[in-house]
């Protein structure tokens, strides 16, 4: 099974993928243009005919008391879109935390401030994916 994993902002979307459902990896960082989201649906839609996943993880960034705020309502909506416009199940994950864990993670990793701006997007994706299909095994 093939999975792709999803951290969406106003104006980048990390993406993430495993190929065996055991250990997610980094791909890309869409861009589109600020809060554009027909734009980011349209270049996720390409992505998924690219690698035709069997089930996309998106991230849910719920508050801290576990409210649907605006950008997890959001979320939501976007990942309905996707899922009627592909035909392709996505799930929504948790995603508190994940962006300030995989800045912690690479700045471990010595990467300097502008490489950590390039992949941030993608770790926070690589975590969410990772959440999931280690919740999932």
């Amino acid at each position: 099974m093939k999975y792709i994993g999803l951290d969406l902002g106003s104006v980048t979307c990390g993406v993430s993928k495993s190929d065996t459902g055991f250990l997610a990896q980094p791909v890309k960082t869409i861009r589109f243009t600020k809060d554009d989201y027909d734009e980011a649906i349209d270049k996720i839609l390409d992505l998924f005919d690219q690698e035709k996943p069997d089930l996309v993880v998106m991230g849910y960034p719920l508050l801290e008391n576990d409210d649907e705020g605006p950008r997890a309502k959001l979320s939501r909506e976007i990942s309905e879109i996707l899922q009627e416009e592909s035909g392709i199940k996505v799930v929504l994950q948790d995603e508190r935390s994940t962006t300030k864990d995989s800045e912690e993670f690479l700045i471990k990793a010595n990467l300097s401030r502008k490489k950590r701006k390039k992949v941030i997007d993608q770790q926070a994706a690589v975590r969410i994916l990772q959440y999931y299909l280690d919740k999932n095994k």
